[in-house]
């Protein structure tokens, strides 16, 4: 039986580029039933395994990046100070596709138009593997999140609403 092909998204590609180890996950998804939650139940994983991957406009430094747990929020006033702005919006849906080149619901923190400032919830750390967007809906990968900050030039910050 042949193998199911894999779409080759720009975050797979850049991974394959690198060698990094990963994993892809398929899984069905609506325009209803694309979140974090969505995927998780899907994969039949907890929701903060699954970490969503999102954009916001910082008011000095522009577009910044944030990953979190799907089973968390992010903290705006957290964002604005460590990416020393000081005030941070999330970016309008609309922008989005056009800024990275993804769209909602299958953006991945790699693979985008321009490398922007990133930064992942601290809760990710200390774990060997997470999953994230492989920058189509419907793909996760499982990667190491220490290997994408090194990747990203990113950082690991207390981003998340308690």
């Amino acid at each position: 039986m042949a193998k199911k092909k894999t779409h080759k998204t720009n975050a797979i590609r850049l991974l394959e580029k690198k060698k990094i180890p990963f994993e892809i996950s398929e899984y069905a998804w609506s325009e209803d039933h694309m979140g974090a939650k969505d995927a998780a139940e899907q994969l039949g994983v907890d929701n903060s395994e699954i970490y969503k991957t999102l954009v916001a406009v910082g008011n000095k430094t522009g577009p910044i990046v944030a990953v979190v747990p799907g089973d968390k929020e992010l903290d705006l006033k957290k964002i604005a100070k460590i990416s020393q702005n000081k005030k941070v919006d999330m970016l309008p849906m609309k922008e989005l596709e056009p800024l990275t080149g993804y769209v909602h619901g299958g953006c991945s923190p790699i693979g985008m138009k321009k490398q922007f400032p990133t930064f992942f919830a601290v809760e990710a750390e200390k774990l060997e593997t997470f999953r994230c967007s492989a920058g189509m809906r419907g793909l996760q990968m499982q990667v190491a999140p220490q290997i994408l900050v090194d990747l990203l030039r990113g950082k690991f910050a207390d981003i998340t609403v308690e």
